[in-house]
């Protein structure tokens, strides 16, 4: 019998996964989750043909030069691979994978629910709930945002973008969006295409952030771009955390130009900027983005997908490098 190729997972993964990479694969699993640094994945991969890694482990030039050479392929965990360096990785000649179209619908969720937490003060109502703090119903008390029938801006019309656009229109919400190409009448089904953000933003009483992270959209959202929404807008970011600028963001939190924020991702997370908690009118979660089971299984099968594939001898489906 054949052994079974060496595979090396660097995080602990959703009890389906984790049973069919050992049934398929002698693979080596973080049982306890601990995080691993760059020598401890070099050491890990020892003898391992293959790395499926997540995107909390940075993949970058320095430790993919000093990979055993028996790695061949590093399937990631995740949508993004922006924390892999593909270009060190193609010089090396190593294929990277990622797992598109799973998520979709959780993250859309994700986004919907910043959106309806931020504009109704959900998180300060349970911080009063949990506090015992509440003290009787009055007529003035953490009053909200009304959602409905309002103007939602969309920056990244890929799958998400239109996923949360699809949601939106339950809540009778005119969409706009701004991307690089504009999609099909059918797909945009109504939505109001923005050549340039400059002519989107000022017409957007909220905000969603999809757009991918490169060196075009890092600090996307700065002072000069939350400058031309409207007063009171509300924005909310399931995107990446590089895409805002979070001085510029908690500075307009704090004057009362913007309402309120929801956020799922974070620059530098999980070392979140303080500020964004001592601020009443931010709704913030852990990136929760794709956490439900069903999304977490998908995105572990997708990722051993392009590992059968390559250990067949064929194309991974959804190779980036």
């Amino acid at each position: 019998m054949a052994k079974k190729p060496v595979l090396l997972l660097t995080r602990r993964l959703p009890e389906a996964v984790e049973m069919r990479a050992a049934r398929d694969y002698a693979a080596r699993l973080n049982t306890d989750d601990a995080a691993l640094d760059e020598a401890a994945i070099v050491a890990g991969a020892h003898g391992a043909v293959a790395l499926l890694v997540a995107p909390t482990e940075r993949i970058g030039q320095s430790l993919i030069e000093r990979l055993p050479a028996s790695v061949k392929i590093v399937a990631s965990f995740s949508v993004g691979f922006d924390h892999i360096d593909l270009a060190a990785a193609r010089m090396r000649g190593l294929i990277v994978t990622n797992t598109p179209d799973v998520l979709t619908r959780a993250t859309a969720d994700i986004a919907m629910l910043l959106l309806l937490g931020a504009a109704r003060r959900a998180g300060e109502g349970e911080a009063i709930m949990r506090g015992d703090a509440w003290q009787r119903w009055g007529p003035t008390h953490l009053l909200g945002t009304e959602f409905s029938g309002k103007r939602l801006g969309i920056v990244g019309f890929g799958r998400i973008g239109r996923a949360v656009a699809k949601r939106a229109r339950g809540f009778d919400l005119e969409i706009h969006y701004y991307d690089v190409v504009r999609a099909p009448a059918e797909v945009e089904d109504g939505a109001i295409f923005h050549q340039k953000t400059e002519t989107m933003l000022p017409v957007c009483d909220f905000l969603s952030l999809h757009c991918p992270l490169n060196e075009a959209t890092r600090s996307f959202l700065n002072a000069e771009r939350i400058a031309l929404l409207p007063d009171g807008a509300i924005v909310v970011n399931t995107a990446r955390g590089d895409v805002v600028d979070d001085e510029a963001l908690i500075a307009a939190l704090r004057s009362g130009k913007l309402a309120a924020a929801g956020l799922d991702v974070y620059r530098g997370e999980p070392n979140v900027h303080p500020a964004y908690r001592t601020l009443p009118n931010t709704f913030l979660l852990p990136h929760l983005g794709s956490a439900t089971l069903e999304t977490r299984n998908a995105m572990g099968f997708r990722a051993l997908d392009n590992l059968d594939a390559f250990f067949a001898g064929r194309e991974p489906p959804d190779r980036v490098a």
